[in-house]
């Protein structure tokens, strides 16, 4: 037979007001705004349960209801009772429902609760574990990472300087699984290298990672569409995970990781507080010994461990680890100059010339300097450490710059020896009257491209003037070209004496010499 339930409050003051106020029953249905029918139906089952007004204090409403209604409840055997522990589990994996859940159960125990009781009876049990495992988190969906506000002590052996290092820690959301290192800064070399380590220690790679709003992890907090760092997300995307930051002064959305931090302060950090570390080596070594401990330490109020929940959980549904290790980079960002070189810590890359005063990217590991324009690489150099140096690709230079490029001075001397014995002595002042070869090998260009315009006699003649007149300017050879002045006949130099000194043998001891060697 169907019955409305009301509240335990509303059924004491019932009874109250028809034991203690004698209120007829329809006084009472206006009162508590009830049927007629229902204040007859609990007054009956009142006078049935042979309980008396006022009620004993150990009656709650649950005993109160099954002596009204002594048909409608029936006590479970044990063996009817879920597995809530293993039920909890098991709402971790991916498409898991409590419905599905039910089914099975219903399958293996046909008399068992019913589906509104079996959620209710759960809901309990899920109550009455802490905060953090009452948070949702599927199986290989989420890693958790943050830094421990404790520190731990490095010394120097040789100096004995004291640096201090910080520890990183990272939690898988379905098992705690826990990763712990040590490094010295925080900076984004350290940052980003932490989390390739803690991908490694897992054996796999989550769906996301879950930050805090550092700088090496997120340049622009924002509730909704987060600047992920260039270097933080470019190791997200050699990976093939997503950076999810948690909300800023929203300590909840990472609640894994404070538990992380708070569980290797105390059974971590607190066991190596009074040891003397003089090596990041070393303590990490430590620390590496203390996480088996800290994974395989049994849960209080679930089975198993960490260890054994992320070989059930996470292990299985993690992503694979790419085959290579990912290269921690820096990011730049940088305006092509009108010259086509970028400068990137204090040496110059070359990239194609028609990216002048275009905004490009550059992405620099140890060995590569990648300069990317729109998302696409434009140039690839190998990192050079000289100072002050510059790296240029030919083809990313005008083709006027190219022709250029190809003059060296072997090639110059040698088109001005071709020219005449004149135009050779003014390229060889020219050369030597600038304080840097570079300056005088452009005057000299400026000599070759007259030839467009001028034969090479005349450009002979010409530099003959000039060297008479002692000049090494371009302009003094472009104005005697130009006035014609090449055309006016000049003395011809004379020839210098041959030099006469009593050291010097003259050609015909070596002619006498060459005659004494030869065989007799």
């Amino acid at each position: 037979m169907a019955y409305k339930r009301i509240a335990m409050r509303k059924l004491n003051e019932l009874l109250r007001l028809k034991f203690e106020s004698k209120l007829s029953q329809n006084a009472i249905s206006r009162a508590l705004g009830l049927s007629g029918s229902t204040v007859h139906d609990y007054l009956l089952r009142f006078k049935a349960s042979g309980l008396d007004w006022p009620l004993p204090d150990d009656i709650d409403e649950r005993i109160l209801e099954r002596k009204l209604f002594p048909g409608t409840f029936t006590v479970k055997k044990h063996e009817d009772v879920p597995d809530w522990a293993a039920i909890h589990l098991e709402l971790k994996r991916p498409g898991v429902t409590r419905a599905l859940l039910w089914e099975d159960y219903k399958r293996d125990r046909p008399l068992g609760y019913e589906y509104s009781q079996f959620c209710e009876y759960y809901s309990r049990y899920a109550a009455k574990l802490n905060l953090s495992m009452r948070q949702s988190h599927k199986a290989g969906e989420k890693l958790f990472v943050d830094y421990s506000g404790q520190t731990m002590p490095v010394t120097d052996p040789d100096t004995g300087e004291v640096r201090t290092a910080q520890i990183f820690v990272a939690v898988l959301g379905a098992s705690s699984y826990t990763f712990a290192e040590a490094t010295y800064t925080q900076q984004i070399p350290d940052w980003v290298g932490s989390h390739v380590r803690a991908f490694e220690f897992i054996g796999g790679v989550p769906a996301i990672v879950v930050p805090d709003n550092l700088k090496s992890g997120v340049t622009k907090a924002c509730r909704y569409d987060p600047t992920i760092n260039p270097s933080y997300l470019d190791m997200a995307r050699h990976y093939g995970t997503a950076i999810m930051p948690a909300r800023a002064r929203k300590p909840k959305d990472k609640a894994k990781a404070e538990g992380g931090v708070l569980l290797v302060q105390r059974w971590i950090l607190a066991c190596l507080r009074n040891r003397v570390f003089f090596s990041l080596e070393e303590l990490n070594d430590a620390i590496r010994k203390l996480l088996i401990r800290l994974n395989q330490r049994p849960f209080k109020k679930m089975p198993g461990s960490r260890e054994s929940t992320f070989l059930t959980l996470d292990k299985p549904v993690l992503k694979p680890l790419p085959e290579t290790r990912h290269t921690v980079a820096e990011w730049f960002k940088a305006k092509v100059p009108p010259d086509y070189h970028v400068e990137i810590l204090r040496h110059h890359y070359s990239v194609p010339y028609t990216l002048v005063r275009e905004v490009v990217e550059i992405r620099v590991t140890e060995r590569i300097v990648e300069i990317l324009h729109r998302g696409k690489r434009a140039a690839s150099h190998a990192r050079s450490q000289e100072a002050g140096g510059r790296t240029t690709l030919r083809e990313h230079m005008p083709l006027p710059h190219q022709r250029q490029d190809d003059w060296t001075l072997e090639k110059i001397m040698s088109w001005a020896e071709k020219t005449g014995y004149e135009t050779a002595c003014l390229f060889q002042a020219i050369l030597e009257s600038r304080d840097h070869a570079q300056v005088g090998l452009r005057v000299c260009l400026g000599i070759i491209r007259m030839e467009k315009d001028y034969p090479l006699a005349r450009i002979e003649a010409a530099c003959l003037r000039a060297n008479l007149l002692g000049s090494t300017k371009l302009d003094s050879v472009r104005s005697i070209l130009e006035h014609g002045l090449d055309g006016i006949p000049v003395a011809p130099r004379p020839e210098p004496a041959p030099i006469q000194h009593e050291n010097i043998r003259g050609a015909d001891y070596y002619a006498r010499k060459a005659l004494w060697a030869m065989p007799l």
